[in-house]
């Protein structure tokens, strides 16, 4: 083990009080590292909506002070004398979960996320001997070596912060059913963080993809920007009828309530559409949609620790970079409200390393 690094002794981060939501400073203190704990300083944490849902208790289990974010890297710093697979100095990652049960079959099978008995979210969770998880609007996170990921030393840290959920939640359902493989017919709903990454995770398999947006706008982007290779807006209906029995697969990243009708039509036999947003409370779709086509629904969150080291080696090997803004920790509360207005291509990410002081 390295000697022990100071900063074990008080972290700082970033923290909500209330259901305001508003982030302030806050100092708190880390679990000393364990055997099998890895300790690294965070260079970058990207934002993610659910950071704004923990803080404004919209789940309605926040726990105060609350300190969000769970798209996290940086270097480590220290080890535990029974970690095998990380070295101080390593480029290091950590998602949306930092422990689960490591016994049941969904963890046997390194899908921890789906563990039976919860995983531990990085934010707003309890861990294992009772503590609430903070998160990585943070100066430095000690996590379980089984939780981390390495990032390749090519890829820069910064663009590696939004795979660690966006990412690696596009990417997830693709492989899952078999979107991987060339010729293939992709449509995206949504063209925010995941659906930006959903583009370029298709076009990278070799897929023909199509992007499905409420707005006009966004043709140039999707097209040009992103590469897509077809465009259409989810309100036009003649452009929604000429898609129909097109598409092997669809995959939803869009959170607003919306009826899946429409887009179960643009299926072919056997096409399955995956949700990866929260579009409202209930699912608005008729039965018909599926019985007629033989079509399914599909659900998906953020991947296992293996198949999420997977993607990063991927992206790495391909080349695929998240298009990002960067900005202080202090610009938080703004880029929230940016957030919530959609104005953000595609993703904030946190400038850890500099700002936070």
């Amino acid at each position: 083990m390295s000697k022990p690094d100071m900063m074990n002794k008080n972290c700082l981060g970033w923290a909500a009080r209330d259901e305001s939501g508003v982030l302030s400073p806050y100092t708190f203190t880390r679990r000393e590292v364990g055997d099998e704990d890895v300790s690294l300083k965070i260079t970058h944490c990207g934002i993610c909506y659910a950071d704004m849902l923990f803080t404004k208790n919209r789940l309605g289990d926040s726990r105060y002070p609350l300190v969000p974010g769970h798209e996290i890297v940086g270097i480590v710093k220290e080890v535990g004398s029974n970690v095998h697979h990380f070295k101080v100095g390593h480029r290091v990652g950590v998602g949306a979960y930092v422990n689960s049960c490591r016994e049941c079959e969904s963890c046997n099978q390194s899908l921890e996320v789906y563990c039976s008995k919860g995983s531990v979210y990085t934010s707003n969770g309890v861990d294992a001997d009772g503590t609430i998880t903070n998160g990585g609007y943070s100066s430095f996170i000690v996590v379980h070596e089984r939780y981390c990921f390495r990032i390749p030393d090519e890829y820069p840290l910064a663009l590696a912060a939004p795979l660690l959920c966006p990412g690696i939640t596009a990417y997830s359902p693709m492989v899952r059913h078999k979107m991987n493989q060339p010729g293939k017919s992709l449509g995206v709903i949504g063209l925010g963080g995941v659906g930006h990454l959903a583009v370029k995770f298709g076009k990278a398999f070799g897929l023909n993809v199509t992007v499905f947006s409420t707005s006009i706008s966004k043709k140039e982007e999707a097209l040009s920007l992103l590469g897509a290779d077809k465009f259409v807006v989810s309100s036009d209906e003649q452009q929604m009828q000429a898609m129909a029995n097109s598409l092997d697969f669809i995959i939803d990243t869009a959170s607003g309530d919306h009826s899946l009708d429409p887009y179960m039509s643009c299926l072919k036999t056997a096409g399955v559409l995956a949700l990866v947003g929260f579009p409202g409370d209930q699912i608005k779709l008729s039965p018909a949609s599926l019985l007629r086509g033989m079509k399914t629904i599909s659900g998906s969150l953020v991947g296992g620790v293996k198949e999420t080291q997977e993607m990063l080696d991927f992206c790495a090997a391909h080349k695929i970079y998240p298009n990002i803004e960067i900005v202080p920790i202090q610009y938080v509360n703004e880029a929230w409200e940016r957030l919530t207005k959609g104005d953000v291509k595609y993703r904030f990410v946190i400038d850890v390393e500099n700002s936070l002081k």
